[in-house]
């Protein structure tokens, strides 16, 4: 991230930056901070959240994944991050201008900050200043594993938010049990779809188009919450859960949470239902792949009628030496029952999703190049297919294959990675890999 930098200038800037934050909340006890982390969900958690909570209160956070220790600060108070980097120019105004906010009247009651761990002890430095109102956990999963190693060390990372927070609120259908031993943090709440957590979405009904109906159940609402919810794939309700059980620490009123609820709309990539030529249905899950989300969006990708099914699967980025058994899972869950075509991104997905499910009997495809496999999915799908699409960023970019399937092409706004620097990125990479 800091190219160009000296590291001793670079800690310097952090530092002045960590400070003016640790000002900031000095002069202004009233604003709270709730900070989300997790192997996934972290951005659709934080939308949900703020989504909800702006139905009362002044909310601030950065529409991007600003999580890493030099943004996160600048994000907490809504502060530009520098276009260069590597402009000592640039990171003095910045140092300036967060200097300033302290001063200044605050513009907000809550701040809602994703918080990002790509290597041990990451949040817990995040620790050392922040003192959170609330901690939110949202998963605990296969991520950055060359670093991590097991998912061990990565539930004792991604739970020391839970630790430093005044409130801890865990998703308890994604976090296994056998960590709350991790948690020293006694003023903890859990959420989720299932039993096992004390806020829950118990649902009665299901609908493609009107979405999910159910009841929120809550310790301190002995009748619930009955709301609707739209989210495809029961992995993406619970983000929804966490917003709305923030909004009840809150004190927002049931009528603040079912209107909240109704305006939260999908994270670009994650898990979108798309309009597609032909009368096809896109399930777009490009964002970003892990082994537990992606086996979730393939159970949902399963449970949908359709003539014709269609997968477009990219690597999995950061899996380190278990790469190789996380990607052959996933091929294994296919079959010719299942799936009519499988179409692999990428060189692990190649590698090892395509035999895998190639061996259970599947009409299998592979590329480079995510705009090739894209093209070719246009060459096979039928009427009335349903094309599950999942991927990543690096070297993957499946978002890409979608822009040809769509059936509206004003549709390519909903999309993924798409600012002028990210397609800057993505066409030199296809130029490098165009076969």
């Amino acid at each position: 991230m800091f190219r160009g930098l000296q590291d001793k200038y670079k800690l310097r800037v952090k530092r002045k930056l960590e400070e003016a934050v640790v000002a900031y909340f000095q002069a202004h006890p009233e604003v709270k901070l709730i900070v989300v982390t997790g192997s996934v969900g972290k951005t659709s958690t934080k939308k949900a959240i703020a989504t909800v909570l702006s139905q009362r209160y002044r909310v601030r956070l950065h529409e991007g994944n600003h999580n890493t220790d030099m943004s996160v600060p600048l994000s907490i108070l809504g502060v530009p991050y520098p276009d260069n980097i590597r402009s000592v120019s640039q990171w003095q105004r910045a140092i300036k201008l967060a200097n300033e906010r302290v001063l200044r009247p605050t513009d907000v009651d809550v701040v809602v900050q994703e918080l990002g761990a790509d290597h041990p002890g990451d949040i817990a430095a995040f620790g050392r200043y922040l003192r959170p109102y609330m901690g939110v956990v949202t998963a605990v999963t296969a991520e950055h594993m060359e670093f991590f190693k097991t998912i061990d060390a990565v539930a004792k990372e991604e739970l020391t938010a839970g630790n430093f927070s005044q409130l801890a609120l865990i998703n308890r259908d994604d976090i296994d049990g056998k960590y709350a031993n991790l948690l020293t943090n006694t003023n903890l709440d859990t959420y989720g779809t299932t039993a096992a957590a004390e806020y829950r979405f118990e649902q009665t009904s299901f609908d493609l188009e009107k979405g999910r109906t159910g009841r929120l159940i809550a310790p301190d609402l002995p009748n619930g919450i009955e709301m609707t919810v739209h989210a495809l794939g029961e992995h993406n309700v619970r983000p929804i859960v966490a917003a709305a059980t923030v909004g009840l620490k809150f004190g927002l009123t049931s009528e603040d949470i079912v209107e909240g609820v109704s305006k939260i709309q999908p994270v670009p990539g994650r898990m979108q239902l798309l309009r597609g030529l032909g009368g096809s249905k896109i399930i777009d899950d490009s964002y970003k792949s892990s082994p537990d989300d992606a086996v979730a969006a393939i159970q949902t990708f399963f449970s949908m009628e359709a003539p014709q099914r269609i997968a477009i699967l990219g690597s999995m980025n950061e899996l380190g030496e278990i790469s190789q058994a996380e990607h052959e899972a996933l091929g294994k869950m296919f079959g010719p029952d299942t799936v009519d075509w499988v179409i692999t991104v990428g060189n692990d997905a190649e590698k090892y999703i395509a035999p895998a499910a190639h061996a259970k009997g599947c009409q299998v495809k592979s590329f480079k190049n995510a705009v090739q496999a894209g093209a070719f999915a246009h060459s096979v799908m039928k009427q009335s297919a349903l094309v599950l699409v999942k991927g990543s960023q690096n070297q993957v970019y499946t978002e890409e294959a979608i822009k040809i399937l769509l059936l509206d092409q004003n549709d390519v706004k909903r999309l993924v990675r798409q600012s002028p620097a990210w397609m800057a990125t993505k066409e030199e990479f296809f130029e490098r890999n165009l076969v």
